[in-house]
């Protein structure tokens, strides 16, 4: 376990202690720190790397762009710069609500003033036959990511189960590398549950376009091995893939085992209010963890990506320190895929129909989620830029609007919101 901790002598003495040390816990710490707070921060991050940012890893990194450093979200010297105790390779074991103190795997205790989660997500492992073996992937670290890529040769065969959007971004990354790639999808598109039929069939066909073969409808029945190695993918009708490689991305399961043996309220995340505070007043918990009762949008909303990790951690500084402050960012997640650019914000988990303005055979156009009622409840843009706020201006306006003007690209989107 390494440390990079301040010796310098506080006005305060309360301590803040931070799990999980990704984009958000760090965040976190220097959020804190911006909003004047002098007290001791602990940041406890499980990996031995410095805190980085994830969305790369399948990204950038992927496609040979950017390598750790520039992912990087501090060096070394910026936290004891700002007197942070950064303890890496180590994490908090149990909470101990009624003490307010967190056990660490060696037994000792860290007591607290204000406790902040943010433990993040793992890869989800569905029980298939093989997934252990070598040569099977999963995405979500730094050592994954760099594991896979080593894996990617030209030439190799990359079976991809999950048509998510990580599946679909390393297909991508794979076929820029001159990889050949198979995806394997339950479901009748990629990426159903996220966008739907309609969208769902734009990244389809962008896919096709770049030579992925994809496998709709499909079953895994098992991950073939030959000599502990992974070598295909055997399909419910009795088919096999072939494969040099295999990558599992079934999504993402959250990091909730603490707060709930802690005695913490969850269902399938941190059930925090608009202020980002759990069921515990000395606790709140941020990213891909938090189930906000979101103020806008009138529900509870658990988002796994970056803009949470991002912004999340500036509102908990405030509940923090006793000021008030609420999460009221709409959700924001973004992707690039080859020649596409995307940009999406809202919350549509239920909508009545989707409709466009722009071309979306030349995927330039703008996509809008709207309910019965025509109110916009998310909207998309694919290579047209600069129009984000006026999407969130709609989400939030949250009237009717006329679908004819809504797609009619002679009609700015501002002139839509009053």
């Amino acid at each position: 376990m390494r440390s990079h901790e301040s010796t310098s002598p506080k006005s305060s003495n309360r301590t803040f202690v931070i799990v999980g040390g990704s984009l958000a816990g760090t965040r976190l710490a220097e959020s804190l720190r911006d909003k004047d707070f002098d007290g001791s921060i602990i940041l406890l991050s499980e990996e031995d790397h410095l805190p980085y940012e994830r969305p790369p890893l399948s990204k950038e990194h992927i496609a040979g762009k950017k390598n750790l450093p520039d992912f990087t979200v501090h060096n070394g010297d910026w936290f004891r710069d700002h007197h942070i105790d950064l303890r890496l390779g180590t994490t908090a074991t149990a909470i101990d609500r009624d003490n307010r103190c967190v056990t660490l795997p060696d037994g000792s205790t860290l007591g607290y003033d204000k406790l902040a989660l943010a433990t993040g997500s793992r890869s989800r492992r569905p029980p298939i036959p093989g997934s252990d073996a070598s040569g099977v992937h999963y995405l979500r670290t730094i050592d994954e990511s760099d594991a896979l890529i080593a894996a990617l040769s030209p030439g190799a065969r990359l079976v991809i189960v999950g048509a998510g959007w990580i599946g679909l971004e390393i297909a991508a990354g794979a076929r820029g590398r001159g990889v050949a790639v198979t995806v394997v999808e339950s479901a009748e598109l990629p990426l159903l549950a996220a966008l739907g039929k309609e969208m769902g069939a734009v990244f389809a066909d962008l896919h096709r376009e770049h030579g992925v073969d994809f496998r709709f409808g499909a079953k895994v029945e098992e991950i073939t091995v030959s000599g502990a190695r992974a070598d295909g993918i055997r399909l419910g009708d009795g088919s096999v893939l072939p494969a040099d490689a295999v990558l599992v991305a079934v999504g993402a399961q959250p990091n909730i085992e603490i707060a709930e043996a802690s005695g913490l309220s969850v269902d399938g995340g941190v059930l925090v209010d608009a202020t980002l505070t759990t069921s515990d007043p000395d606790i709140v918990a941020v990213g891909d963890i938090a189930a906000q009762q979101h103020p806008l949008l009138g529900t509870r909303v658990r988002v796994e990506h970056w803009a949470n990790a991002l912004n999340q951690p500036v509102v908990a500084a405030a509940t923090m320190l006793g000021r008030a402050a609420e999460y009221t960012s709409l959700p924001y997640f973004f992707t690039d895929q080859y020649d596409l650019g995307m940009e999406y914000v809202g919350w549509a988990p239920k909508y009545s129909k989707v409709v466009t303005r722009g071309d979306v055979g030349r995927r330039e156009f703008i996509a809008f989620w709207i309910d019965e009622a025509n109110r916009v409840l998310a909207g998309m843009n694919v290579n047209i830029w600069d129009v984000t706020d006026e999407i969130k201006a709609l989400v939030t306006f949250g009237s009717p609007v006329d679908p004819a003007r809504l797609t009619d690209p002679g009609v700015p989107l501002a002139d839509l919101v009053p």
